[in-house]
């Protein structure tokens, strides 16, 4: 895996990256540090790509059972350290998921299943934050 980051020297401080699938992703920073606004922020950008990393996994482990899965939100919430660098400390995934006659057993399983075993983006991030997860059903 690769991703070239470019950085919009007249812009400020964005920055876009270029990833190794030819995919293009614009990050800028905040205004107090020489950003505009343009874009979401690295970090949050992370967080989004662990956040889509997990519900993936979800998603997919609840299809490859057979359940009639029709919708995944995920909502993210985490804290940062106050002192640099400022890692994730906490971060608590709800997902809400939607289907028909979906077993909370099932969807309970397959976020475990990522959280403990497949989504390496929460896993890793999991070494210096305390990772939670909730979850609704909606019977659609």
């Amino acid at each position: 895996m690769e991703c070239t980051i470019h950085w919009l020297s007249g812009a400020g401080m964005s920055f876009v990256a270029e990833t190794g699938s030819g995919h293009l992703l614009t990050m800028d920073g905040a205004p107090d540090g020489g950003g505009r606004n343009l874009a979401p922020r690295p970090m949050e950008t992370l967080l989004a790509g662990a956040g889509a990393c997990t519900a993936y996994d979800v998603v997919l482990i609840l299809k490859r059972g057979r359940h009639d899965v029709t919708g995944c939100e995920l909502k993210v919430q985490a804290d940062r350290a106050e002192a640099d660098p400022k890692v994730f400390t906490r971060i608590n995934l709800h997902f809400i998921v939607r289907g028909h006659r979906l077993a909370e057993a099932a969807v309970l399983r397959a976020i475990a299943l990522s959280h403990e075993k497949y989504c390496s983006a929460t896993i890793m991030l999991g070494e210096t934050a305390e990772i939670t997860t909730s979850c609704e059903i909606v019977e659609v």
